[in-house]
C-alpha cells in the first residue's frame, strides 16, 4: 500500500539547484533513508513533503487519511508548558482522552465527569497508550514531566520533540538526524523500536550503523538527481562505488570525444548549416560530461605541526563534583604521543566538564592538571561557530592563516583546504549566513585545524555533518600524528578512529577499555551480568545459610550428576570461544560491518556461560 507519492519535485535556493525532478514513493512499512552532502537539500526535501516549505515545481501527494509525524531540527513551543502538558498538546483522539482522565483524577470529586472520561479511555483501549508513554519517556530520560519548557536544554527539548513524535504513532515518520543529542543507550533503544515497529519511515541520519540497522533502502541526492539503492548501508556503498566506477569511465570516454570535436571547432568556419548547429550543441554536453568529477581522493594532509616534547598531558588525581553528583573521583592518566581516545558515558556524566578542565575552561576541586609546554591545543565544542553574518567562507580561514604547512615544506592554501572539505569553489565567497547547518559546523572544524594542533579535543564533531564530510574527517583523523580526545554518540566514526575509550560511570570513577565501541558494550554487558551475579549469589547465600539441622543430606540423582559433567564441558568449551571472539574483536584489521556481528555473537555466548555456570555451583552444592 502506497503511502507517499513524489513526482518530479524541484527545489531551487536563489541560484543554486538543489534537486531538480526527483521521484519516489513511500510503502507501507518501508524505512527509507536520505543521504547527501550538507547544503544539497536534504532538510529542505523534507520541509517540501511535509508542508514547511513549498517546491518550485512538482508534487507530493500523501494516501488520504494516513497521520504524519515529523522530527524537525529546530520545535516551537509554548515555553510556558511543562513536558507532560507538551506531549499531551496533540491532535491525536487517545492522547486527548488520555489528558481529560488525568485532569478528572486531579479532581475526583466530579464523580460524572470522571466516570465518563474513565469509560472514553476504556472505549478507545488506551490504557496501553498510557504505559508505551512512560516507557517513551523514560527511554528519553525526560523523567521531571513538571519542567517548563523554557528551562530545557538544547538536547532536553530534542529528546522532548523525538518523544512527542514516537507517541502519536504515525502512520509514516519523517526524521532528521534522529540520533543527534541521544546518548549511546537511547540509540540502541530507537533503533530497537523502529525495527520492531510496523511504521513507515523516511529520515536523514548521519549515523552509518543506525542506517545500516534499521534501513532497508537508502536514497542519495547527487548533484541534484536522485538514485535509489533497495538495501543497507554497506550495500549502498558497494553500489554507488560501482555507480561512481561507470560515470568515470563515461567521463573518460567524454574527453577522448572532446579532443576530436574540439579540433573541429576549430576548424569550422563562422557561417554554419543547420547539421552542423546540432554537433555545435552536441560539443557542448560533451564538454560539461567531461567536466564532472567523479573522483573521491582520500585526504592525506601530512601536516607540519609543532613536535610534542616528552610531558604532554598529565591528569593528577583530580577530582570535580557538583553539589552532591560527582564527575570525577581522584582521576590520573599521563597521555602519550599519538594517542587516540574516545569519551563516552550518559548525558550528564561529566565528558564536557572533563574536556573543559583540561583546556583550562574549569578548575578542577582538587588535583592537578599539568600540559606540556609544546602542546598546542585545537577544542572544537558544541556551541560552535560565532561570525558576523558579513563574513564570506574563504575570508573565516584567511582570518586564521593563509596557509597550512605541510610536510616536505610544502604549504597547503586556505582555498586547497576548503576544497579538501568539500567546499567547492563556487561556496569559498558565499557568507557565512547563506550555508546550511552543517556546511557551518564544517567550516568551524576547519578554523580549528587550519591552527595547526598537536593536540585536537572534539566534542561531538559529528552532529549535523553528513556521512560524505565524516569520511573526510576520519581519513584526516586517521593520518593525525597528534593526540586526540573525541566525544561522539557515533558508534561507527568512533570504532575507526580511537584506541581506547573512557568510560565515565556519573558516580566519578572513570573506565579505561581498550578496543572500540564494541568492546565496551560487550565490558558494559559484562558489568551488568556481574551484578546480577552478585545479587543471585547473595540470594543463594541468604538461602543456603540457614539449613534445617534436621534435614537430610541431599546428593545428586544419576540424571544430574550427567547434567554436571555436561556442563564441566560446555563450560570449558565457551571459555575458549570467549577468548577467541575478544581476539577477533580486539583485531584492528576487522571490518567495520563485522564488529557488531562478533559483538552480538560474544554478548550471547556471555549470557550463556553464565547461565551454565549458575547451574554448575547449585549442582556443586549438592555435590559437596
Amino acid at each position: 500500500m502506497n503511502y507517499l507519492s513524489v513526482e518530479n519535485l524541484s527545489k531551487n535556493y536563489g541560484e543554486k539547484s538543489l534537486f531538480t525532478d526527483i521521484s519516489f514513493g513511500i510503502d507501507q512499512g518501508q524505512k527509507i533513508a536520505l543521504v547527501a552532502k550538507n547544503g544539497s537539500g536534504k532538510t529542505s526535501l523534507l520541509n517540501c513533503l511535509t508542508g514547511k516549505d513549498v517546491a518550485d515545481s512538482g508534487v507530493v501527494v500523501f494516501r488520504k487519511g494516513i497521520n504524519v509525524g515529523y522530527l524537525e531540527q529546530e520545535a516551537n513551543y509554548d515555553e510556558s508548558l511543562s513536558i507532560i502538558d507538551t506531549v499531551f498538546e496533540s491532535d491525536n483522539e487517545i492522547l486527548k482522552a488520555i489528558k481529560a482522565y488525568e485532569k478528572c483524577l486531579e479532581n475526583p470529586e466530579n464523580s460524572d465527569a470522571l466516570q465518563e472520561a474513565f469509560d472514553l479511555v476504556s472505549d478507545l483501549d488506551a490504557w496501553n497508550k498510557e504505559s508505551h508513554i512512560q516507557e517513551i519517556l523514560s527511554k528519553l530520560r525526560l523523567d521531571d514531566l513538571e519542567l517548563k519548557v523554557k528551562m530545557l536544554s538544547g538536547g532536553q527539548r530534542r529528546r522532548l520533540s523525538l518523544a512527542k513524535v514516537l507517541i502519536e504513532e504515525p502512520d509514516i515518520l519523517i526524521l532528521d538526524e534522529p540520533t543527534n543529542h541521544l546518548d549511546l543507550d537511547m540509540i540502541e533503544w530507537l533503533e530497537s523500536f523502529l525495527t520492531t515497529t510496523n511504521i513507515s519511515l523516511f529520515m536523514v541520519t548521519h549515523d552509518r550503523y543506525f542506517l545500516e540497522r534499521v534501513c532497508n533502502e537508502i536514497l542519495e541526492i547527487d548533484r541534484g538527481s536522485l538514485h535509489r539503492y533497495k538495501g543497507g548501508y554497506s550495500y549502498y556503498l558497494e553500489k554507488r562505488a560501482e555507480r561512481y566506477q561507470i560515470a568515470e569511465a563515461e567521463v573518460g570516454k567524454a574527453k577522448n570525444l572532446l579532443k576530436k570535436e574540439l579540433d573541429w571547432m576549430r576548424r569550422q568556419p563562422k557561417a554554419r548549416g543547420t547539421k552542423s548547429k546540432a554537433r555545435i550543441s552536441d560539443f557542448y554536453a560533451t564538454k560539461e560530461k567531461a567536466n564532472q568529477n567523479f573522483r573521491e581522493d582520500k585526504v592525506a594532509i601530512n601536516v607540519k605541526m609543532e613536535r610534542l616534547g616528552t610531558k604532554i598531558l598529565e591528569l593528577h588525581k583530580i577530582s570535580k563534583a557538583y553539589g552532591e553528583k560527582k564527575i570525577l573521583e581522584k582521576f590520573e592518566y599521563n597521555f602519550k604521543r599519538g594517542e587516540k581516545v574516545g569519551l563516552v558515558g550518559a548525558n550528564g556524566a561529566g565528558k564536557t566538564t572533563l574536556l573543559n578542565i583540561i583546556t583550562g575552561q574549569e578548575k578542577v576541586d582538587t588535583g592537578k592538571v599539568v600540559l606540556g609546554e609544546t602542546v598546542v591545543i585545537g577544542y572544537y565544542n558544541q556551541k560552535g561557530l560565532q561570525l558576523k553574518e558579513d563574513k564570506r567562507v574563504i575570508e573565516v580561514i584567511r582570518d586564521i592563516a593563509e596557509y597550512l604547512p605541510i610536510g616536505g615544506g610544502k604549504k597547503m592554501t586556505a582555498v586547497q583546504l576548503l576544497e579538501k572539505f568539500l567546499f567547492q569553489p563556487s561556496t569559498h565567497f558565499q557568507y557565512v549566513s547563506t550555508l546550511s547547518g552543517g556546511e557551518q559546523k564544517r567550516l568551524y572544524l576547519l578554523t580549528v585545524l587550519m591552527k595547526n594542533p598537536n593536540f585536537l579535543i572534539l566534542d561531538e564533531p559529528t552532529n549535523d555533518l553528513d556521512i560524505f564530510t565524516l569520511q573526510v574527517l576520519e581519513d584526516y583523523l586517521l593520518e593525525f600524528q597528534g593526540c586526540l580526545i573525541v566525544v561522539s554518540h557515533d558508534r561507527y566514526f568512533m570504532d575507526k578512529i580511537v584506541d581506547h575509550l573512557f568510560v565515565l560511570n556519573g558516580d566519578g570513577t572513570v573506565d579505561d577499555i581498550i578496543g572500540s565501541y564494541a568492546n565496551y558494550r560487550v565490558f558494559q554487558k559484562l558489568k551488568q551480568q556481574e551484578r546480577r551475579d552478585l545479587e543471585k549469589a547473595s540470594e543463594l547465600k541468604i538461602e543456603v545459610s540457614k539449613p534445617s539441622s534436621n534435614a537430610p543430606k541431599v546428593k545428586m540423582s544419576y540424571k544430574e550428576q550427567k547434567e554436571f559433567e555436561q556442563l564441566e564441558k560446555d563450560i570449558e568449551r565457551l571459555e575458549l570461544e570467549k577468548v577467541k571472539l575478544s581476539e577477533e574483536l580486539n583485531n584492528p584489521k576487522l571490518a567495520y560491518d563485522k564488529i557488531a556481528e562478533v559483538s552480538d555473537k560474544l554478548t550471547l555466548l556471555v549470557e550463556s556461560l553464565d547461565e551454565k555456570s549458575m547451574r554448575w555451583l547449585e549442582l556443586s552444592e549438592l555435590e559437596a
